[in-house]
C-alpha cells in the first residue's frame, strides 16, 4: 500500500485509537482531577499523533523528520506515566492500565524504527 499521508502509517493509526481510548476512560476521572490528569493526559496522548502528523510533512527534511518522532516519542512516554498515575489513584484497573500502556511500548517502537531509517520516508 503506498503511504499518501499521515493517516496511512500504522503507527498514527494506533497512537490515534489509544488517544481516543484515553479520551474515553478520561470521562470518569474525578472532576478535581480536571486541570491535571484529566487534561495532561489528553494533551500528551493527542500530542503523539500530531506530532506524527508534522513530522511526516517534514520528512523531506530528516533531521526536522526525526525531531518530531522523537517528539512524539517523548509525549508518548509521558502518556503511559500518566496512565500510571491514574491506576496509582485507582481511577483505571490494571487491566486497562497494562492494555494501553502495550499500546504505546508498540507505538514507540514503531517511531524508533522510523527515526532509525528517516532516507526510507523521504520523497
Amino acid at each position: 500500500m503506498k503511504i499518501r499521508s499521515h493517516e496511512d502509517l500504522d503507527v498514527f493509526q494506533l497512537a490515534f485509537e489509544a488517544a481516543m481510548e484515553i479520551f474515553e476512560i478520561s470521562k470518569n476521572f474525578p472532576k478535581e482531577e480536571k486541570f491535571s490528569l484529566t487534561d495532561q493526559i489528553r494533551r500528551s496522548s493527542r500530542s503523539v499523533c500530531s506530532n506524527i502528523s508534522e513530522g511526516f510533512r517534514k520528512r523531506k527534511y530528516p533531521k526536522s523528520f526525526v525531531a518530531k518522532l522523537i517528539d512524539s516519542e517523548g509525549e508518548a512516554a509521558e502518556t503511559m506515566t500518566w496512565l500510571k498515575f491514574a491506576y496509582s489513584c485507582e481511577y483505571i484497573s490494571i487491566e486497562v492500565s497494562n492494555r494501553i500502556s502495550e499500546k504505546y511500548h508498540n507505538i514507540l517502537g514503531k517511531l524508533v524504527n522510523m527515526g532509525r531509517n528517516p532516507q526510507q520516508w523521504q520523497y
